[in-house]
């Protein structure tokens, strides 16, 4: 199932679920979709889409590819590296990434898998971790890299957290679409060009160790989502850098989620 908010023709935000796996044909959802819901016998043509869903809280982690790992010299993290984004980054498939007035000229992209979380847990163990989990998306942590190295050493947070920075969707692929989230091919492209092609096996953590790891002592509430990292590729670790400019396209596919597909803009 992929689940998805759109607007209708009265600019209404509804919920629904995709008819098929991508076009504009949405089957009216009621309820929540956390904790109970109806999937209705109306089918409506969406006028456009937003993030399939308004996450609670949003979780990163760093430095969760070995390759990624190797391209900046850095070791590899005894146990899952977390930052947070704020939830007023999050944006959907087809809306604009925001190059910010507040000055980041070397913002960067970054393709990843995103878990979002269904039920309440805390304390879960890996091998119950995987019950708590409603299903993944794709997710483009957006970086400002001056902010995150240079203006901000060693907080991560504003750098991660400017609007329009967490792009998500393009749907909510229920979990029992994905026999095996730890091992799909993920690719970021940029104005059509290939920039990360990695798959999800390479992760140092795998998704039930990051949940597990999340929960120690901390209650993870339905609705909070859980970026697992980054590939190889990315734009400051090239020569020369990578950066976002405005006219730019940028795409995250993931096997079996979909295509995020995000133009780049000023603000």
């Amino acid at each position: 199932m992929r689940i998805v908010r759109f607007y209708d023709d009265d600019g209404y935000l509804k919920k629904g679920v995709l008819e098929g796996v991508s076009g504009k044909r949405v089957r009216v959802l009621e309820g929540d979709i956390f904790s109970g819901f109806e999937i209705t016998d109306k089918v409506v043509e969406a006028a456009g889409f937003t993030a399939p869903f308004e996450p609670v809280q949003v979780y990163a982690v760093g430095m969760n590819y070995r390759k990624h790992a190797e391209e900046t010299g850095a070791e590899l993290p005894e146990r899952p590296e977390v930052f947070m984004k704020a939830v007023t980054s999050v944006i959907g498939s087809g809306e604009s990434i925001l190059l910010p007035k507040a000055g980041p000229d070397e913002v960067d992209y970054e393709g990843e898998l995103a878990v979002v979380i269904g039920k309440a847990v805390k304390n879960v163990s890996r091998d119950e971790a995987m019950d708590a989990v409603a299903g993944y998306c794709c997710a483009n942590d957006v970086s400002a890299r001056d902010w995150q190295w240079k203006k901000q050493k060693g907080q991560w947070i504003r750098a991660k957290s400017f609007d329009t920075f967490c792009p998500l969707g393009p749907t909510l692929v229920t979990k029992d679409e994905i026999s095996d989230p730890d091992n799909l091919r993920l690719e970021t492209r940029l104005n059509g060009r290939t920039v990360q092609n990695s798959t999800t096996a390479d992760m140092v953590f795998k998704v039930a160790e990051i949940v597990s790891d999340l929960s120690l002592s901390v209650t993870l509430t339905p609705g909070t989502v859980i970026l697992t990292g980054t590939p190889e590729g990315v734009g400051f670790t090239r020569r020369p850098p990578l950066f976002l400019a405005p006219g730019d396209i940028v795409e995250v596919r993931i096997e079996g989620l979909g295509v995020l597909e995000n133009p780049v803009e000023a603000e």
